[in-house]
């Protein structure tokens, strides 16, 4: 039995990009046990994710994406906890418009397996989003969590620059809708879904030709 759970926690700031700055509210999600944990996506406060974490030992600061709302409080989060922070090589020119002066401490790089509390956690590259997008699939807790690529409602925002529709439509058809129909998608925004509840909406996306 797999020995880590799933915690959200939602912290509110800004995303900005393109000349434009808009509010949002962000997952922060925290896969572990009693003892080590990782955090997905270090947004806005790391005050409130330290306090998440309680004392656990934090293995990693996991990046899905380098949107600045996603990894604005990521620097501070590993100067306090001695965690890295890991990311997409592809997302270095988005993660350098908000930390100019601290590069990540390591690669994510598809098909990497994470391990936090005998859970394995392995790296799906699915550019689309922005270029070093990636989901983290954990079959034993029969979850994925997908940042920026999959919502509740279909396909992650592909308007502003770095991103590209079809790209991100090719990667969840390729990458996620092959994935078992009862796997949870924690989502970097809003609630959870599930493979099987966005497959319908997708396949109407994919069957438009993109």
């Amino acid at each position: 039995m797999a020995g880590a759970r799933i915690e959200r926690l939602v912290t509110s700031g800004t995303f900005s990009l393109d000349g434009g700055t808009w509010e949002v509210d962000n997952n922060v999600w925290i896969v572990g046990d009693d003892s080590e944990a990782v955090v997905v996506d270090a947004a806005h406060d790391a005050d409130a994710i330290v306090r998440a974490l309680g004392g656990r030992a934090l293995r990693a600061i996991v990046c899905t994406h380098a949107h600045n709302d996603h990894i604005d409080a990521a620097p501070d989060l590993a100067a306090r906890t001695g965690a890295p922070i890991l990311l997409h090589p592809d997302d270095l020119p988005l993660w350098k418009q908000t930390h100019p002066d601290r590069t990540p401490d390591g690669e994510l790089a598809d098909g990497q397996t994470l391990t936090v509390a005998d859970t394995r956690l392995t790296v799906l590259h699915t550019p689309g989003h922005a270029p070093g997008a990636v989901c983290l699939h954990a079959p034993d807790l029969t979850a994925l969590f997908s940042g920026d690529t999959l919502f509740a409602g279909g396909p992650g925002a592909t308007g502003r620059s770095y991103s590209h529709f079809p790209t991100i439509i090719d990667s969840i058809r390729e990458r996620l809708l092959t994935l078992p129909e009862a796997t949870v998608v924690h989502t970097g925004h809003g609630e959870t879904t599930t493979i099987g509840a966005e497959a319908p909406h997708l396949q109407a996306w994919i069957d438009r030709g993109f």
